[in-house]
């Protein structure tokens, strides 16, 4: 891991390696570890804050399932056997090829998309999309019509990855130290550009109640409404009532793999087996799509909770390539001095190439990373950079308590049900 706040002068700073419990002396170096101190210090301001915000994206998914590699083997993204993994850009870019290569080569030529960029799905569609719209020729245009159609398709079958009986223990041990915080503050809200439902099976392990937009009956209806509700737990007397423990708000930027509009009613609806999503398909319409409904709630709702005092602000896994989410990240930066940002992401810092040589860090290249690194090396306080992955980085997330007498029983609950 690496970090770089305003106290590193402008410098990444790397942690020391994580050590075995038995390793006492490799231990003692790693209390006195500058950079992981500077971590654990940029986690516990972001988190002390009175409203805090969590945005995730893919970064968060792409450990699920994945079989470890023998130590001292490279790391390579190979699926446990029987399971599935979160697919990336390139993987759906390999995907849709292999639906038919011939066709594939064609809507690459008629949409001119430029062979440099090869491998990058969201663009490809983009492109067809823009050719879709212009192209006059007939045949052409259904060509690239019907590619529109499969690529979609795929991206829809690849982010249903998940089972119920998938590890998923590092969301829920993230949701655990998330919704930990005094119930006097307000409740932690978590923002993702996913499409999968990783969080919502954590939550369901950990028995954790979460506010995401739709109704208590069935079928479920979304309606912004109910944001504003919450949860409370009232006792024989009637004027006696306390915010219980485990609840957070769950804000899908980009629609989920289970929402669905009611060809009746028009409502949007969950529906886990539905083949029509409601999504935000990779294309760079994104933007435009933003400020329909539901997104538009979505965003409105993040929005307004950047310009809140008192805002710690935790991205994790989240590339700040979506211009539509990273725009009202940088203005919030720029007028609410209030918030707290740390940034969490492995393509972050400077890294050693096998070669010998020094690999920049996404920071130099992305627009509005190179300006929250600008921040920081120039004294701004409230900016971390961190470069982490998401397995990395939750085990110094500040962990307020342990185990609840809840908890405690929930789990032995479990362990009964897989004895008997």
């Amino acid at each position: 891991m690496q970090v770089l706040t305003y106290r590193n002068n402008g410098v990444w700073k790397e942690a020391l390696p994580s050590v075995e419990r038995g390793d006492k002396e490799a231990n003692e170096r790693a209390v006195s570890d500058e950079a992981l101190g500077e971590i654990t210090r940029s986690l516990s301001d972001c988190f002390r804050c009175n409203n805090l915000l969590v945005l995730t994206g893919l970064g968060t998914s792409l450990h699920v399932n994945v079989e470890r590699p023998p130590p001292g083997e490279p790391w390579k993204r190979v699926p446990k056997e029987g399971k599935r993994i979160a697919p990336t850009m390139s993987d759906l870019w390999r995907l849709c090829e292999a639906k038919d290569g011939e066709t594939f080569s064609e809507v690459i030529a008629l949409s001119k998309f430029p062979i440099e960029r090869k491998g990058n799905i969201e663009a490809l569609l983009s492109y067809c999309k823009i050719a879709e719209d212009f192209i006059d020729d007939e045949e052409a245009k259904a060509k690239i019509k019907a590619f529109i159609k499969v690529a979609e398709e795929t991206v829809r079958d690849q982010v249903r990855f998940l089972d119920l009986d998938d590890d998923i223990d590092l969301h829920s041990d993230f949701l655990r130290r998330l919704v930990r915080r005094s119930a006097r503050k307000l409740r932690s809200k978590i923002f993702t550009t996913n499409y999968d439902l990783c969080f919502e099976y954590a939550a369901r392990k950990g028995r954790y109640v979460v506010i995401d937009g739709f109704s208590h009956t069935t079928p479920q209806v979304f309606d912004s409404l109910f944001f504003t509700y919450d949860v409370v737990k009232r006792d024989s007397n009637p004027d006696s009532h306390d915010f219980i423990s485990n609840v957070f708000h769950l804000y899908k930027l980009h629609g989920s793999v289970d929402w669905t509009r009611n060809a009746l009613t028009k409502e949007i609806e969950k529906d886990p087996l539905t083949t029509n999503p409601i999504l935000v398909y990779p294309r760079n319409t994104k933007y435009e799509l933003s400020f329909e409904q539901p997104y538009l709630e979505m965003m409105s709702a993040f929005q307004a909770a950047l310009r809140q005092p008192d805002t710690g602000l935790l991205v994790l896994g989240f590339g700040f390539n979506d211009n539509h989410i990273a725009e009202p990240i940088l203005s919030a930066i720029n007028s609410n001095l209030h918030l707290k940002v740390v940034i969490c992401d492995p393509a972050l810092g400077p890294r050693e190439t096998g070669e010998g040589d020094v690999k920049p860090g996404s920071e130099r290249d992305n627009q509005y990373l190179a300006k929250v690194k600008y921040l920081i090396e120039h004294g701004d306080a409230r900016l971390a950079l961190i470069g982490s992955t998401f397995e990395e980085i939750v085990p110094h997330i500040p962990d307020i308590a342990a185990e609840t007498d809840l908890e405690q029983h929930l789990e032995r609950i479990r362990q009964l049900r897989g004895a008997v």
